[in-house]
């Protein structure tokens, strides 16, 4: 069977500030744009039937800097919309709210964690359909790709909250004895 190969966009202004970035399309920084290089030899040998990225700026970057080609942009894909808390740090938000945590308490007036789930099932769907032909690599978000891994294994969504993940790294979901499975997670280019 084939992989899904995972890439977490590299780092932006408000990544590197632990600022929750949702909808807002910040690009990346040069160091940002030097670790989407970085990916390059991880990628390497692959024959990607489908490549698939987020419609945001950092995610599409990081593809082309990356060398993916053919990419085509999947609405799915885009980072969980965090509504009054966009832009704001968890320390920002405790402020307000002592002891909240993203994936048990949600957001005000943004996306469900079920929502996040939904669009993720949906793109599991999508990928399911090529995997025969090759294997399939999605550009994509922090936490997004988190919801997308736990369910890929059929956990429930919340169970991301287990799965870091780091800036510019490769992760590849698989199959073993047809069962799907996370074969590698979090593998950075010991960029620096």
């Amino acid at each position: 069977m084939s992989d899904v190969v995972l890439v977490r966009h590299g780092e932006t202004e408000w990544s590197a500030a632990g600022r929750h970035t949702g909808h807002t399309d910040v690009p990346l920084t040069v160091r940002g744009e030097e670790q989407a290089k970085a990916v390059i030899p991880l990628l390497e040998g692959r024959d990607f039937a489908l490549v698939l990225s987020s419609p945001l700026q950092r995610a599409v970057r990081t593809a082309a800097l990356a060398g993916l080609s053919d990419v085509e942009v999947d609405p799915d894909l885009r980072e969980w919309d965090y509504g009054d808390y966009e832009g704001l740090t968890t320390a920002e938000i405790r402020g307000g709210r002592p002891g909240w945590f993203l994936w048990r308490d949600g957001v005000p007036n943004g996306e469900s964690l079920n929502e996040v789930g939904a669009r993720a099932d949906r793109a599991i769907a999508r990928i399911g359909k090529v995997l025969a032909e090759g294997d399939v690599a999605v550009v994509a978000h922090g936490h997004f790709l988190r919801v997308l891994g736990a369910r890929w294994v059929g956990l429930d969504p919340s169970c991301g909250a287990h799965l870091a993940l780091d800036t510019a790294t490769v992760s590849s979901l698989s199959f073993e004895h047809a069962e799907p499975v996370i074969r590698h997670w979090n593998q950075s280019a010991e960029f620096d």
